[in-house]
């Protein structure tokens, strides 16, 4: 009995002994200290840093074009000991490096003749895109890269940017982390119908290969500080910025999508042309196809419960007061409805609201005939708009008498 208890045992420990080699960690793994982690990208139209102007001046050669140039967000850890033993109001917790070039991939590895450092982009957490470059190149062409990228995760939030893109990865804030500010600002849609859900690249890819038109958060910086202002109107059939829509008629949109989690409506009371304030506490929007023959419609039908936030024009004990702010605030959403509708429909010719996708959805048969020319089809399509707001609070200050 012993002499198989001990047979049993050598080849076990022999195992146990063998196993230890595979818990020895991550073989081709890098200290933190040797890691440059991008947390963010910007992607300008080409302008050449000082040291390619440089090289050019000494009578380097290179076989490229300067189409782009690549702004890259780091933070080393250099960078945040020196931030942390001395904090102050220039102190930066980040480095901007750029580079220029006509290849996204190449641009990633020119760092590396910059930086003893090895630069990782795991943790990425926005990619901005300048207005002049989204309208000249594809964003199937400018983010191809991103996108076969394994490296780089799929809940990377996109953005768009009037002005240079670079500019929005700047911060004057001690201890701010800019890429971060932009990644967190889009979880305050619930006091806002001005932030879009967040587009991360996961979902861009299957925007771009739906050939469907759709919109892009658009991100406004001066001198270090940022404002989500509108939405960038990408074609669906070029996927290229074609316009822009502000911030009321991004609002409008909200409303037709019903995807809004809050915000406010300010409106004026017709009589005394006071100010009136609803804020949303629910919303919802139904789009409905009609389809008689050739013929194609949509109703809209948008419903919210809110409550009386601000109010310069009456009682709200009184019911007929109620029932006034409740009309007001139902006409501010259709206009803004209407403009947005109007926008989409005559200047740039898409649907960015999803009209298209309904149809898909409950009548695949028609879709099928139109969705080759849709955005052109869409801009001659009537639309009919039914809105009801509800006023369930209007708080404790007024009078009763």
């Amino acid at each position: 009995m012993k002499k198989t208890y001990n047979n049993v045992r050598f080849p076990l420990v022999s195992l146990s002994v063998l196993l230890l080699f595979s818990l020895t960690g991550c073989w081709s793994s890098h200290e933190i200290e040797e890691l440059s982690l991008g947390v963010g990208v910007a992607f300008d139209r080409g302008k050449e840093s000082n040291i390619e102007k440089k090289l050019y001046e000494q009578g380097e050669n290179y076989s490229k074009k300067d189409l782009i140039t690549s702004t890259y967000q780091l933070i080393t850890p250099q960078v945040a000991s020196s931030t942390n033993k001395q904090a102050g109001p220039q102190q930066k917790s980040y480095v901007n490096v750029s580079e220029t070039g006509d290849s996204v991939h190449q641009m990633i590895r020119e760092l590396s003749l910059r930086s003893e450092q090895h630069f990782t982009s795991h943790h990425m957490k926005v990619i901005v895109i300048g207005e002049d470059l989204a309208r000249s190149y594809s964003l199937t062409k400018l983010l191809d890269q991103n996108l076969r990228d394994n490296d780089l995760r799929p809940s990377c939030l996109v953005l768009v940017s009037k002005g240079r893109a670079s500019n929005t990865l700047e911060s004057k804030k001690a201890g701010e982390i800019p890429a971060f500010r932009l990644f967190g600002m889009v979880t305050n849609a619930y006091r806002t119908t001005r932030i879009l859900p967040p587009m991360s690249l996961i979902k861009l890819e299957g925007k771009i290969k739906s050939e469907s038109s759709f919109l892009l958060q658009n991100v406004v910086s001066s001198n270090g500080e940022v404002k989500f202002a509108g939405a960038a109107i990408i074609k669906g059939k070029t996927n290229k910025v074609t316009g822009f829509l502000n911030e009321e008629e991004l609002d409008g949109i909200t409303w037709i999508t019903g995807k809004g989690k809050g915000g406010l409506v300010k409106s004026f009371d017709k009589e005394t042309s006071q100010l009136i304030v609803y804020e949303i506490v629910s919303m919802k929007s139904s789009i409905k196809p009609r389809v008689k023959g050739n013929n194609i419609s949509f109703d809209v039908n948008i419903e919210s419960e809110g409550r009386l936030s601000e109010n310069w024009a009456g009682n709200p004990f009184k019911n007929e007061f109620l029932k006034k702010a409740e009309k007001s605030s139902e006409k501010e959403v259709k206009r803004l409805v209407r403009n947005v509708v109007e926008k989409m429909q005559k200047e740039y010719q898409v649907d960015v609201a999803g009209f298209g996708n309904r149809l898909r959805i409950e009548d695949p048969r028609v879709w099928k005939k139109v969705k080759k020319d849709w955005d052109q089809t869409f801009s001659e399509i009537p639309i009919n708009y039914h809105v009801k707001l509800t006023i369930k609070d209007y708080g404790t200050s007024g009078s009763k008498n």
